[in-house]
């Protein structure tokens, strides 16, 4: 799919493999490789960065929306942590860490604002695993009245297929 752009505003992007965030400045040439779950793994300067589909305006792209609403009491809202959490996709396969069971507990925190969620990833040497942990940050801090988000990798119990929603199991047939 590659493709050449310009950057329309600043962006902010993670670093592939290590997940570190970085900025692409606004008019700056990028190149798209990949456009997959949502989210865009791009080339600047010789490095490899992912950017997330809710900024990708930022190149020219329609942005994927990811509303919450805020009942004004300060509270943060599991459902919606859980909704973020199911707008997260394996980068290599095309379904949400929910859906692949990934995602092994959430803890919501109101007095400090906090989310602390314990998740695994499908194999644990995964070289994709700081960029997942990063999308998950990202998406669960656009939750209201999140103020911070802690991501913890646990490997005990292992994953496996069996932890898929039924539906994931019928997508992924077709990857696995």
């Amino acid at each position: 799919m590659q493709k050449m752009v310009v950057t329309q505003r600043e962006c902010p992007a993670r670093r592939v493999p290590s997940g570190e965030h970085t900025t692409i400045p606004e008019g700056q040439f990028i190149t798209i490789n990949q456009a997959l779950g949502g989210n865009y793994t791009v080339t600047f300067q010789g490095n490899m960065l992912r950017i997330d589909g809710t900024d990708a305006d930022a190149i020219g792209q329609e942005p994927e929306v990811l509303s919450f609403s805020d009942d004004g009491s300060g509270h943060i809202e599991e459902d919606q942590v859980w909704q973020a959490l199911d707008s997260v996709y394996d980068p290599e396969i095309p379904i949400s860490l929910v859906s692949l069971g990934l995602v092994y507990k959430v803890s919501v925190d109101q007095t400090n604002k906090a989310v602390a969620i314990q998740m695994t990833l499908t194999a644990p040497g995964c070289g994709m695993g700081p960029v997942l942990v990063s999308d998950v940050k990202y998406r669960v801090a656009k939750v209201p009245n999140v103020s911070n988000v802690s991501v913890e990798l646990v490997f005990d119990p292992p994953w496996s297929r069996e932890m898929m929603s039924e539906e994931a199991q019928l997508e992924a047939g077709l990857f696995f």
